[in-house]
């Protein structure tokens, strides 16, 4: 458990707040590109770290992500006129462009000079595996944007599911990390069964274990820690150990064990203090992962059936997330369909910021606990001074990946050679001179 105090530490981002500021230290996904595909389209409002902001992409087909408000009256441009490489404010036509240079001002003299000393908060931007990016850190010291391990090349198939959720980022990252869950709230949608490893179908995820009481090692690294949850394998228990091997990247990435046919990764973006852009991630080959609407239909996170057009999910706390005790009562362990929607009934039910002083955690939370102690120990030392984790030397190697495998009981997990789920069993190489859009 946490104290009141190491538990806002960790959780909260807003303004001044060391966890945000620490954040900012790295490149931040805003919004999905599928939300802005069209140039001089509708603008889309998002918010991250508590800030409200506004996402366009102009005539030109560059993307902007800067302040919602006009630096003028402080009105909304989500509203606004996106046209001729600017977004114009409806209230008295100030226009600025993806840079957030004011390039008209027509409520203001012709000879007026106002428009050359006014600068509208902008970021950086890059467009990359599916995901607008912003730099919200010192604008003074942007660092370049490196591709996330989950979109490791141009080429590869990346499809992503979105919901808002009303919760801390935190709490749903921990879930993402928490191994032993699935083996009763995903009990019906991960299925034992006399599988080599694990595997997908249409309709669920086979794993080779029928063990609800995994035992768990930790392996801290400078980009986070990775660790494993080892169950006793269905076939050949007496001589090998069945290995689920999570990674965690700071600050709020998960690489998600795979199945055989593509690899899994979740992101998890804090819009403020209480709310999250939750990202749930399919990546790899394109001949074996599933395109973006398959993806969200198996997850049962679409647009329009799941989701509003906003990616708030329809259901919540108020319509007990549509579970249906006729299907618990036939064998369906939760009655809540999409295995998401299990987990976001769990995240969401323990409040917008969970109270962590008053837990009690045992053996199977271990990932959890490094998690706390992983975050905060690493906040200290950027307050100190040091190299935020998982920035610069301390980033992620490439070698680095999730893995899910049946090995015997002499191999040491740490030194398993994985490599990510590919259509013909070869990482990706991550391109020398990736190109993204500026």
């Amino acid at each position: 458990m946490l104290t009141i105090e190491e538990n806002d530490l960790l959780c909260r981002v807003e303004g001044d707040a060391p966890m945000g500021k620490l954040m900012r230290r790295h490149w931040t996904p805003v919004c999905l590109i599928e939300e802005v595909s069209e140039p001089d389209g509708a603008p889309v409002q998002a918010k991250v770290f508590g800030e409200d902001l506004v996402v366009f992409r102009d005539t030109e087909g560059r993307v902007g992500v800067m302040d919602e408000y006009c630096p003028h009256r402080r009105v909304s441009l989500v509203y606004g006129r996106n046209e001729d490489c600017g977004l114009r404010c409806l209230y008295h036509g100030w226009k600025m462009d993806v840079q957030g240079n004011v390039i008209e001002m027509v409520s203001e003299p012709a000879a007026s000079t106002m428009a050359q000393k006014t600068k509208h908060k902008a970021y950086q931007t890059r467009e990359w595996g599916g995901m607008v990016w912003a730099y919200m850190g010192p604008q003074d010291a942007i660092p370049e944007f490196t591709p996330p391990p989950w979109a490791p090349t141009a080429e590869t198939r990346v499809s992503i599911a979105k919901a808002l959720l009303p919760c801390n980022w935190a709490q749903i990252l921990e879930g993402a990390i928490d191994s032993a869950h699935s083996s009763s709230l995903h009990s019906s949608d991960f299925v034992p069964a006399r599988v080599g490893g694990a595997e997908a179908t249409e309709k669920n995820w086979l794993r080779p274990s029928t063990d609800k009481a995994p035992r768990l090692q930790v392996e801290r690294t400078g980009y986070g820690f990775r660790y494993a949850a080892i169950r006793r394998p269905i076939f050949n228990a007496n001589t090998h150990d069945y290995i689920r091997s999570t990674v965690f990247v700071a600050p709020a990435t998960v690489l998600i064990p795979p199945n055989n046919l593509y690899n899994v990764a979740n992101i998890n973006v804090p819009m403020d203090d209480e709310n999250t852009a939750f990202y749930f991630i399919a990546w790899g080959d394109p001949k074996t992962t599933p395109e973006t609407e398959t993806w969200r239909k198996f997850l049962c996170q679409q647009v329009g059936i799941d989701l509003d057009e906003r990616y708030r999910p329809l259901r919540n706390h108020e319509n007990r997330f549509w579970q249906d005790r006729t299907a618990m009562a036939a064998g369906n362990f939760t009655g809540i369909t999409g295995f998401p929607n299990q987990d976001i009934a769990m995240w969401v039910t323990m409040g917008g910021i969970a109270n962590r002083s008053d837990e009690r955690l045992g053996a199977s939370d271990l990932a959890i606990v490094e998690f706390r102690k992983r975050m905060l120990e690493a906040l200290t030392e950027f307050e100190a001074g040091a190299t935020p984790i998982g920035t610069a030397e301390q980033a992620i190697p490439q070698s680095v990946c999730s893995y899910q495998a049946v090995i015997t009981k002499e191999t040491d997990w740490r030194a398993y050679e994985a490599r990510y789920v590919w259509g013909d069993l070869e990482q990706p190489e991550l391109e020398a001179n990736y190109q993204v859009k500026q």
